[in-house]
């Protein structure tokens, strides 16, 4: 078997197991996404009075924005429905979070540095770019093939 037939191989493999890579991924970044929101509905007053302190203009209705865009996320990531919709304010949610939090302690997640939520937002590029996959109401509802 030359190298061409080879990848050409990994290839098909590869595209066979799509769909459930796109499937655990979502549901990861959904489960990811849980407890931050549920914090921060659990204590949104502390929430703003946080986002005040760094900073982050109008924070009680931050706070309830960004609670809202993490559950929201959390629902219809599991679910597949509106992914490509809602991963572009989940991005946004995680820029303001580097930016205002995880930027000055550089990249190490050990040192609360940016790189979680950068991971977070290479997954949410994924799945704006490729879709739910073929597990979900995506699929199911508007037809969407990936």
């Amino acid at each position: 078997m030359n190298i061409k037939n080879l990848y050409m191989t990994l290839i098909k493999i590869g595209d066979f197991f799509k769909p459930l890579s796109l499937l655990f991924a979502r549901l990861i970044v959904a489960y990811g996404f849980y407890e931050p929101a549920m914090n921060k509905w659990s204590g949104i007053e502390n929430v703003a009075q946080w986002f005040g302190s760094i900073g982050i203009p109008f924070p009680l209705l931050n706070a309830y924005m960004a609670a809202t865009t993490e559950i929201t996320g959390v629902v219809l990531l599991t679910l597949g429905l509106f992914t490509r919709a809602i991963s572009i304010p989940l991005i946004v949610v995680m820029v303001v979070a580097i930016v205002t939090v995880h930027l000055p302690n550089g990249f190490s997640a050990g040192d609360n540095g940016f790189e979680i939520p950068l991971y977070y937002m290479l997954f949410l590029f994924i799945f704006f770019a490729n879709g739910a996959g073929r597990f979900s109401l995506d699929r199911l509802i508007f037809g969407e093939k990936n």
